[in-house]
């Protein structure tokens, strides 16, 4: 009996290693059948998704002004979002405010007119990274020339006071038109303004005589003062706008895939409200109270199609020489230096025709 009953326990002690035997057998059967199970891509999707759900977000302040549609639809539309970066829009009355808030640290990137954004280059380590339009002649006809209703010529503005937005291009435009009509910019008086509102208030007030204005808002705002009328757009000058994107050099430096990142999502907002104008008119009206009318006028003649072409080299070039005649640039500087394309390519390769 008590060979038996060892036999017995013996036999259950078997059993019970022939069991878990037979567990780690199977448990090591499955971890093959996973390894075995990569080659179908099962592994490579749970590993995207989870480096998907890990991807780096990055904050970025943007510097903007209300009419401009292209970073509100990036944000609403959750574009920015899908490209890792968290968007804060900061509003500004002119994009140059916005540019000069990169000297402060206020905004991380900033877009502009080529005026400012040379002044910003000129100053500190930043560059441009890409032009959000092309400087046409539809985009000039956009900035209109209001006058007060004794003035019938160019030549009428001698010795009047000409409105300009500080930090802005316009000193640059006054001197080219008077320029082409025989008129000196030291034979008028140049009053500098904030804002587009406060040279409304100014010219109806009769404080000042002349003011370029731009926008579907502001050309009916003008329109509607009485005593004041249209008197030309910039189309009928030498001057073309070209708009451009600076980026701080930190930022490139530390988060260099943020950057293209951006642009791709700037690419993808613009292209969408080329395709969706009502419900970007709505969107805007939502937003900041912008009437729908205006917007969709407004886009029928601005571009944020970015980009980088010899046309937009041509006017950094121009205007950077005049800033430098003028002194508004004190230590002249290698424009190529300053333009840096290697996010553009990965993101719009074919839109760059520009040779340095």
């Amino acid at each position: 009996m008590r060979w038996n009953l060892e036999f017995s326990n013996n036999k259950s002690v078997v059993s019970i290693v022939v069991i878990m035997m037979l567990v780690v057998a199977s448990s090591v059967l499955s971890g093959c059948g996973n390894n075995g199970a990569s080659g179908n891509g099962q592994n490579q999707v749970s590993a995207s998704e989870g480096q998907k759900k890990s991807q780096e977000i990055i904050k970025l302040n943007l510097a903007d002004i209300s009419s401009n549609p292209v970073f509100r639809v990036a944000a609403s539309k959750g574009i920015f979002a899908k490209h890792g970066i968290e968007a804060e829009l900061v509003t500004f009355a002119t994009p140059a405010e916005g540019i000069n808030a990169l000297f402060i640290k206020q905004v991380d990137i900033a877009w502009g007119a080529d005026f400012p954004i040379l002044n910003a280059v000129s100053k500190g380590e930043y560059s441009i990274v890409a032009s959000t339009g092309d400087a046409t002649d539809k985009e000039a006809a956009d900035w209109k020339l209001f006058v007060r209703d004794d003035i019938q010529s160019a030549e009428d503005l001698k010795g009047k006071k000409l409105s300009f937005l500080r930090g802005t291009f316009l000193p640059y435009l006054w001197d080219e038109y008077l320029g082409e009509h025989g008129v000196e910019v030291a034979d008028t008086e140049l009053i500098g303004q904030g804002a587009l509102d406060e040279a409304y208030v100014a010219i109806k007030k009769g404080e000042i005589d002349a003011v370029w204005t731009f926008g579907a808002v502001m050309r009916e705002k003008f329109s509607a003062i009485e005593g004041v009328h249209q008197l030309t757009d910039m189309s009928q000058t030498k001057v073309r706008l070209g708009s451009d994107i600076v980026v701080p050099n930190d930022l490139i430096k530390n988060h260099p895939d943020t950057v293209t990142q951006f642009l791709q999502a700037i690419e993808e907002s613009a292209a969408y409200i080329k395709e969706n104008h009502n419900e970007v008119a709505d969107l805007l009206y939502k937003e900041v109270k912008q009437p729908k009318e205006a917007t969709l006028k407004d886009l029928e003649v601005n571009n944020w199609e970015i980009g980088f072409t010899q046309r937009s080299i041509e006017s950094l070039k121009s205007q950077k020489q005049y800033m430098v005649d003028n002194g508004i640039i004190q230590q002249d500087f290698e424009l190529a230096e300053k333009i840096n394309l290697d996010f553009l390519r990965k993101v719009v390769p074919d839109r760059i025709t520009y040779q340095p």
